[in-house]
């Protein structure tokens, strides 16, 4: 376990495509730094806002990010990033969808022709399917869901279903003809119970498109809570150190 930065204000880690990098959000835009630990973080791209990293796409070369807007609602951005030997430089990041209602966790499909995202268009957050650049062809996969994620070798989406009681890991496969995205019908991928962390995505699908990495309830025993009422306290106390012992 290695720790790549120190003092507060990071999260939502992403790996670069090439698994050298973790681009992460700071108090003000997005850091990066080395997975090997032998560089300082350092600054990918200023806002005076956070920025939260998403999604690259297949070559790596853009990201996708999320950054509030003025109005407290989510405007999904991408940049063009560049690797070399002194590591991340960041172009001039681009609007890529700002709407007057929530859009959020932007997803880069593997071919980088569309994103898949969140949003509370209708009210409640859904899962939607834009082209991307020119953002045509939007599709609503599910209502009540969110947190998308591509499966990276095969024509399969994963996303979180919101349930009064439960919540479950969802996947719909789908086809491309032409500039058309269509999905099928979406099925539960896990019966397993998760944990919801609101902050970022609980969960990735593995390469192999089998597995999942997710946050899962820990496995305690069964524990009992009690409580002990002590009546005369006081005069048990006088009884076990009285006040003339040496």
């Amino acid at each position: 376990m290695t720790r790549l930065t120190s003092g507060g204000g990071y999260g939502n880690p992403l790996w670069t495509v090439d698994g050298r990098y973790i681009v992460f959000r700071a108090a003000q835009g997005m850091f990066w730094t080395r997975v090997d630990g032998t560089s300082q973080p350092q600054a990918l791209t200023s806002s005076s806002t956070q920025q939260i990293p998403w999604s690259f796409t297949g070559d790596g070369k853009r990201l996708a990010f999320v950054e509030p807007n003025s109005a407290s609602r989510a405007v999904i951005w991408t940049v063009s990033v560049d690797s070399n030997a002194s590591g991340l430089q960041a172009g001039n990041p681009e609007v890529f969808l700002e709407a007057p209602f929530n859009v959020r966790g932007p997803m880069f499909s593997p071919d980088g022709r569309w994103i898949a995202y969140p949003s509370d268009e209708s009210g409640r957050y859904s899962v939607d399917v834009i082209a991307f650049p020119d953002k045509h062809g939007k599709q609503r996969i599910l209502s009540g869901a969110g947190y998308p994620a591509w499966s990276r070798n095969g024509h399969e989406l994963f996303f979180w279903k919101f349930g009064m009681r439960r919540n479950q890991l969802m996947s719909t496969s789908y086809k491309e003809h032409g500039d058309s995205f269509v999905a099928e019908k979406p099925h539960v991928w896990s019966e397993n119970r998760f944990i919801l962390f609101s902050t970022t995505r609980p969960y990735d699908p593995a390469p192999d498109g089998k597995h999942v990495v997710a946050l899962m309830p820990a496995e305690t025993a069964e524990t009992q809570d009690h409580v002990i009422f002590l009546l005369n306290f006081f005069d048990e106390l006088r009884r076990r150190a009285p006040l003339n012992a040496n």
